[in-house]
């Protein structure tokens, strides 16, 4: 559909640009609209500053943030060694609330460091359950006493 007549008067059969005027369209991927492009000319030059134009701007959304919250109550049940499963749930709820005020920036700093505190809960706990599990192996520590 082609912008409605003004003193420029282009013909609706053929688009040919007039001189100082540039028409482009240009087909968007998903929406099927033509966008028509208008140079400005100068007052007293040119007949076509009355050409409509539209400018679609599609926003994209920004990536969801994180918040760990299922891996901090699983690091907070199980792997609790130095409150660092509690720390990473407080975390993990604190970036939460941060997601529904819409304070992304914040949001994704405080899922960042559950997230760095779920790995540190997760790394001293096998470290500890290897360490426990050599000593019994090894004999030096006794399950039952004898």
């Amino acid at each position: 559909m082609w912008p409605a007549q003004s003193s420029c008067s282009l013909p609706r059969h053929r688009p040919s640009p007039l001189p100082g005027c540039r028409l482009r369209a240009v087909m968007e991927s998903r929406m099927n609209q033509v966008l028509v492009e208008n140079d400005q000319l100068s007052p007293g030059k040119g007949r076509c500053s009355e050409i409509p134009f539209t400018m679609v701007n599609i926003a994209t959304d920004p990536p969801p943030v994180k918040d760990h919250f299922l891996w901090s109550m699983f690091s907070f049940v199980y792997c609790n060694f130095f409150c660092l499963g509690f720390l990473a749930l407080v975390f993990s709820i604190k970036a939460r609330d941060r997601k529904v005020l819409g304070d992304i920036y914040s949001a994704s700093h405080y899922g960042a460091t559950s997230k760095a505190l779920n790995l540190a809960a997760a790394l001293v706990t096998i470290v500890i359950v290897i360490t426990v599990f050599g000593l019994v192996v090894g004999g030096v520590l006794h399950l039952h006493p004898r």
